[in-house]
């Protein structure tokens, strides 16, 4: 059984000290949770960076919406990239589509490269792919480490199912990373089903866009027992 980690999903500093102080391991820095994040400005990221130890992996999502970006989108993720890398980011949040809903091979692949050897997790534009094994396997050609997914369903307890196939093909070629509405009283269930390196959480309990404390340390602990 794989050691269990958790990452957390940061939309502003104040969220990324509390990630920290409860005992996350790490955590997914963007902004504008009511889009499901976009990639940070350049300053709220070199505050963040300057003030907690735990690795940080940043959105490269140019806007909200729809996952086929224009040529002169693209070329702005790839100056995000760059950017962050250069200013000691630990990996990368991304995924392009193509109109078909499918993965865009050449250009993901082009941006992990341009990561590497930072690691890059394939976010839940996953789920909106509509050939799930096809899907994965296109993923792993591009090279990520880490596919977020909640199953295609609404989240992660839902599409529990769905992601116990994703494990079981994606056979170690890449890290199956659940996340979508996970909390605390959902982790002993999906650490049943799901032989997985890292859980996915905003821990927000309210309509802020901060984090709670207490549901962030509560699903360590959780995660911490055998």
């Amino acid at each position: 059984m794989k050691k269990h980690k958790l990452e957390i999903a940061c939309f502003n500093l104040a969220s990324a000290l509390i990630a920290e102080k409860a005992g996350a391991d790490r955590i997914e820095l963007c902004e504008n949770v009511k889009v499901g994040g976009i990639t940070p400005n350049y300053e709220l990221f070199d505050e963040t960076r300057a003030k907690i130890s735990i690795p940080i992996f940043v959105m490269i999502r140019p806007r909200a919406g729809n996952f086929n970006y224009t040529d002169s989108e693209f070329e702005m993720m790839k100056k995000d990239i760059q950017y962050f890398k250069d200013r000691k980011v630990n990996g990368f949040v991304f995924g392009i589509l193509n109109k078909a809903h499918s993965i865009d091979l050449e250009r993901n692949n082009e941006l992990v490269q341009l990561a590497y050897p930072l690691p890059c997790t394939f976010h839940r534009a996953f789920d909106e792919t509509s050939n799930t094994l096809l899907a994965l396997e296109n993923v792993i050609k591009c090279q990520f480490k880490y596919i977020l997914s909640s199953g295609h369903q609404a989240s992660a307890v839902e599409g529990t199912t769905e992601l116990e196939q994703l494990v079981y093909h994606a056979k170690n070629r890449i890290s199956i990373m659940p996340g979508g509405g996970i909390r605390s009283k959902h982790i002993n269930h999906l650490k049943e089903k799901l032989n997985v390196d890292f859980f996915h959480s905003s821990a927000i309990k309210d309509k802020s866009e901060m984090p709670n404390y207490d549901e962030i340390a509560l699903l360590v602990d959780n995660l911490k027992k055998v």
